[in-house]
Formats: structure tokens, C-alpha cells, sequence
């Protein structure tokens, strides 16, 4: 049996030792623990299932599910049998909110914390976890954001002990777009419609500068506020530039909202590649737009045709995509491979582990891993810089469907995983 922390504080001690004679637990330094069964591995998961970022987390349920089947007869580590608990919570897509659930999990004496999608849900929960000194891991949100985002010093020494993440940067963005765009002939003008939240800024620092290198003249007005309604003063300013290429960060209401007001002005009939990010990664988000949704440029983090498999479930990914589309009806999205690619990592750290109960064990494990998950590989050893492990954006468009659902969602380029198949020309935005 293994004494797990209840309260991290003892206000009085006498009462508390009460508490301690009825409740079964021990006091240990002052502090309050109940003896509870030492097999037991328990993860923490926290990703937005409501709110505006709902439609990240939309398939989170069905995935957590897959994980809990694989997982049920528990894993062996270093000779011993561990039964494994995975405790979800819901962000509402409110980093307060994020920020207090991972409080409640680490005071639930998590093993591992996994977090998911957007630096709104996964930075409190790695700020939390960096102060509690709990292993954690995330995906989906360039690690710019998280890296920098988060206090990090370009050319200093990493400040993080406990967390890591994996996937996606500015660079894949800058190598994608650059792949991407070239497909088009166009005169290079680039509006871009960057928030002022930690994606847009970090989008802004690193990747704009990047495309100006290459040739691309940046048409930037300025950050504007998540929630903003008249995107009037933009869409005039991309008019008068003439820009030809529209790249986007927002969250999907206000892409809907700035889309159907660029075409209510006029601006869509100029544009020939609209190249968004963060939104438009769920057919939801393009099926709103209506008629203005088809041939809109995306970018994929995960896509059912990603040639591996999951060490957890043993799924690949269009088996994935079909169990999804059978169990629900709807459409796959990148999101179940994004997800299950979490947590087959934080899996395999755990197996990697010496003891997957200790915390710098499993810290350790995370900071050695080199594994094969379903979207790819994930490699701590290699950086680009301390805890964070690069990883693909591949270049999508969506397009008119072509069985039963009214959008397919296609592989137009692979500059950042050649292993990936390309299946279909870029279409040009404004054309008939």
C-alpha cells in the first residue's frame, strides 16, 4: 500500500489526526494521506469539451473510451502489474477553469498529466504542473506558444523540470506554406489575421518574418481581440493591398464571423489561397460557411491516411476514422489521431518508466522518449529545443464531397512527412 497526498496542507493537526483515525490514512509531515492500493496508475487528461473550443474535444470521449478498453487489464512495468485510471476533466475552453482542474488532479495524486489543444487549455495545466512538480505532456498548439509562451529565453537554459510537449511549430508552418503556396501562382501578397493571444503572437514573431524572407510581402493590420464582431478595417485594408493569400489563426467563430463579412464585401472574388490554422480543422467549422466553405487551405496536424500505428490500441488510422464514422455517423476528424497520439506517448513513457509511481521517474521516461505513435513519431531527444519534440503540419484542403458527407478533407502536400501520400491538387480558392 502507498500513502497518497489528500491535503497538501494541515491546518491543525489535532483534527486532522482525527480525521486520520477514522478515514484509515496516516500523517506524514503534517500533511494528510489515506492508504490506498499502490497498483494503481492514475493520468490525469484535461481538454476543452465545451465552450468555443468544443469542437477540439469533440471526439475526446470517444477516444478516451478506446484507451480505457486497451488499458483495462492494466500494464506490466519493470516486472510489476500496474492497474491504470484515467481521470478526464473538461476545460470548458476557460484557462482559469484549466488552471483549477489541474490543482484538483494533482491533489488527486496524478502519476501524469496529459493536456490538450490550444494554449488556453494546455498552459495553465503545464504552469500548474511545473509547480507541483508533476510529469506532464501535451499536444496540439505550436510549441512556440508553449515554449516561449510560457517564459521561456531563446538561447537560455530551459526553466521547465516537469513538462513537455510535442508536435508542431513555426517552422513546419513556414516549410508547409512555403510547399503550399507554390502550388498557386499568385503575386504573393499575404494578409494575415493574427489574434492577439499566445498563437497569434507567437505566429506573428516567428512565422511572418520567415515568409518575408522568402518573398511573400506581409499585409499585417495589426493583432485584433479574440470575440471581435466588424473585421470591416481588415478585409478593406486586404483589398486595397490586393492580396491574393489570406493566413489565419483565429478561433473558428471569428474566422466565421471575418469570412462571411469578406464575402459580403467582396474580398473573396481577390483571393486565390485562403490558408487558415486553428479553425477550419473540423468539417463543422467549414460546413457553417455554406458555399464560401469548399476549397478553403487547412493544415493537418493528423489525418486518417498517416501511415502508422497506435502502440496503445493497435489501431491505424483509417481504422480509426471508420470505428468513429460507424459508432457516431459523423464524419473523422484529426482530432482522433491527435488525441490517441497523446496518450499512446504518455503510455509508452510510463512503460518506459523505472516506476511508474514515482515522479521523476516518469519525468525521466518522458525526457528519454523516442516512439512511433499513431501520428508519428515523438522524440524528446532531439529537440528543437529542451522538452519539446517537433512534429508534422501537412498541407489539406477541403473539397466538395464525394461520398456521404458533404466535405472531404484532402492531402495537398508533405514537406514535413514525405511518408504521408499526397492525394489531391490545391484548387484555387476564387476560382470558377
Amino acid at each position: 500500500m502507498k500513502a497518497r497526498l489528500l491535503a497538501p496542507f494541515a491546518p491543525n493537526l489535532a483534527k486532522l489526526a482525527i480525521c486520520t483515525a477514522i478515514a484509515g490514512g496516516v500523517i506524514l509531515s503534517g500533511q494528510l494521506y489515506a492508504a490506498v492500493d499502490d497498483d494503481t496508475i492514475r493520468i490525469g487528461f484535461i481538454s476543452p469539451r465545451t465552450g468555443p473550443l468544443a469542437s477540439f474535444g469533440k471526439t475526446d470521449g470517444f477516444i478516451l473510451k478506446q484507451a480505457r478498453q486497451a488499458l483495462a487489464s492494466g500494464m506490466t512495468v519493470g516486472g510489476k502489474h500496474y492497474q491504470v485510471e484515467i481521470i478526464d476533466r473538461d476545460s470548458q475552453s476557460d484557462p482559469a477553469r484549466a488552471s483549477q482542474l489541474a490543482k484538483e488532479l494533482i491533489n488527486q495524486d496524478v502519476d501524469l498529466m496529459l493536456a490538450i489543444s490550444t494554449p488556453e487549455v494546455i498552459n495553465p495545466v503545464a504552469d500548474a504542473s511545473e509547480a507541483a512538480g508533476i510529469p506532464f505532456m501535451s499536444t496540439v498548439m505550436p510549441w512556440e506558444a508553449w515554449y516561449y509562451g510560457r517564459g521561456a529565453k531563446p538561447g537560455e537554459a530551459s526553466p521547465f523540470k516537469w513538462t513537455y510537449h510535442f508536435g508542431f511549430g513555426a517552422g513546419e508552418f513556414y516549410r508547409t506554406y512555403i510547399s503550399q503556396w507554390s502550388l498557386i501562382d499568385t503575386n504573393k501578397k499575404v494578409g494575415v489575421m493574427y489574434p492577439n493571444d499566445a498563437d497569434g503572437n507567437a505566429i506573428r514573431a516567428v512565422l511572418a518574418p520567415r515568409l518575408a524572407n522568402a518573398g511573400y510581402t506581409i499585409i499585417d493590420p495589426g493583432a485584433y481581440e479574440t470575440g471581435t464582431s466588424d473585421f470591416s478595417s481588415q478585409i478593406a485594408l486586404f483589398k486595397r493591398e490586393g492580396v491574393e493569400i489570406i493566413n489565419s489563426f483565429p478561433i473558428p467563430p471569428d474566422f466565421a464571423a471575418f469570412w462571411r463579412q469578406a464575402a459580403q464585401q467582396g474580398l473573396h472574388r481577390q483571393v486565390k489561397i485562403i490558408q487558415i490554422a486553428k479553425t477550419g480543422l473540423f468539417p463543422a467549422d467549414i460546413e457553417v460557411l455554406g458555399s464560401l466553405g469548399p476549397k478553403i487551405a487547412s493544415a493537418a496536424y493528423w489525418h486518417k491516411t498517416f501511415p502508422y500505428t497506435s502502440p496503445l490500441t493497435g489501431l491505424n488510422g483509417e481504422q480509426l476514422a471508420n470505428m468513429w464514422e460507424t459508432e457516431t455517423g459523423e464524419q473523422w476528424t484529426q482530432q482522433l489521431g491527435a488525441t490517441l497520439s497523446l496518450l499512446d506517448a504518455g503510455t509508452e513513457a510510463l512503460k518506459q518508466s523505472t516506476n511508474p509511481l514515482s515522479r521523476t521517474s516518469v519525468r525521466d521516461a518522458i525526457a528519454k522518449l523516442n516512439v512511433t505513435t499513431i501520428g508519428g513519431q515523438v522524440d524528446f531527444t532531439s529537440g528543437p529545443v529542451p522538452n519539446v519534440a517537433s512534429g508534422p503540419i501537412i498541407g489539406a484542403q477541403w473539397v466538395k464531397g464525394t461520398g456521404k458527407f458533404k466535405l472531404d478533407y484532402v492531402i495537398t502536400e508533405n514537406v514535413t512527412d514525405p511518408n504521408v501520400p499526397v492525394t489531391h491538387k490545391l484548387l484555387q480558392y476564387n476560382a470558377k
